[in-house]
């Protein structure tokens, strides 16, 4: 097994396919999304900034990844992602945004994750596929799961206002965020 913290060198990167060009200024679905911190969150609602990770799987030391996972573009990098964002927190919180990650991963499984690697924000689960489905986030297929592509958007009032597409290195997505939002006050 391979340690999750630690991207390996000559990972494939992903390219621009195009599948998010879609998203700037849609709203986001009115769904309550089940979070690892026992509550529901409609992010339609929320006021103000929201960064929304999206990501395909976290790894567990005690589970092997799907065969080929380093392979697929964009799919390693979970676990490096889920930190940074927890290591720039304060200063997303500080630049005016809320932080969610988001899989089709079910909450159970979530909560380990969000537990062992000290997430100060909740992961959202939507296994069952309604903001996927609405929004129309791009999904690859990796062990027989449909697993959403890497995407990181910025959600303001309800309403997507920027999309990081494809996120890469994963493991720079929370500084990119930072940067963009320094450069782009409320």
């Amino acid at each position: 097994m391979t340690d999750p913290h630690v991207l390996p060198p000559h990972l494939p990167v992903p390219t621009d396919d195009g599948a998010c060009a879609h998203l700037p200024g849609r709203r986001w679905p009115a769904h309550a999304l089940p979070g690892t911190d026992g509550a529901a969150h409609d992010l339609s609602a929320m006021p103000g900034r929201t960064v929304v990770y999206a990501y395909p799987k976290t790894a567990r030391p005690d589970q092997a990844m799907p065969d080929e996972w380093d392979v697929i573009p964009g799919a390693r990098g979970c676990t490096p992602q889920s930190c940074a964002f927890r290591d720039h927190h304060a200063e997303l919180r500080a630049a005016g945004a809320r932080v969610f990650g988001l899989s089709v991963q079910a909450t159970a499984y979530q909560q380990e994750a969000a537990a062992r690697l000290h997430l100060p924000f909740a992961l959202l689960s939507d296994a069952v596929g309604a903001v996927r489905q609405e929004l129309g986030l791009p999904t690859f297929q990796a062990g027989g799961e449909t697993l959403l592509r890497r995407v990181t958007l910025i959600v303001r009032d309800g309403v997507i206002e920027h999309v990081f597409y494809p996120v890469f290195p994963p493991d720079r997505s929370a500084q990119d965020v930072l940067d963009w939002l320094a450069a782009h006050p409320t």
